[in-house]
């Protein structure tokens, strides 16, 4: 019997300390070095609300763990990452 699936809390997302690479790719985020860049995205929306425009980038860190960041490009060098 398996156990009951329960809701996951949505995370919002937390201001980061990133430090890009001449492309403007994370270098370090919160002073871990990006061992890889797995996936790159680009979300520009909002024409009927408040307009979002920010750059994704899913990244491994030294030692291996996973995690989301963004630039929010409203507010160039703004960055926060998603998750723990």
């Amino acid at each position: 019997m398996s156990a009951p699936l329960r809701p996951v809390p949505a995370q919002r997302p937390r201001p980061c300390a990133v430090t890009p690479d001449p492309a403007g790719r994370p270098a370090r985020v919160d002073g871990r070095a990006v061992i890889a860049v797995r996936e790159e995205w680009r979300v520009e929306e909002g024409w009927w609300a408040a307009p979002v425009r920010r750059r994704y980038f899913e990244v491994v860190l030294e030692p291996g763990r996973v995690a989301v960041v963004f630039e929010d490009r409203q507010r160039p060098g703004s960055w926060w990452r998603h998750g723990r």
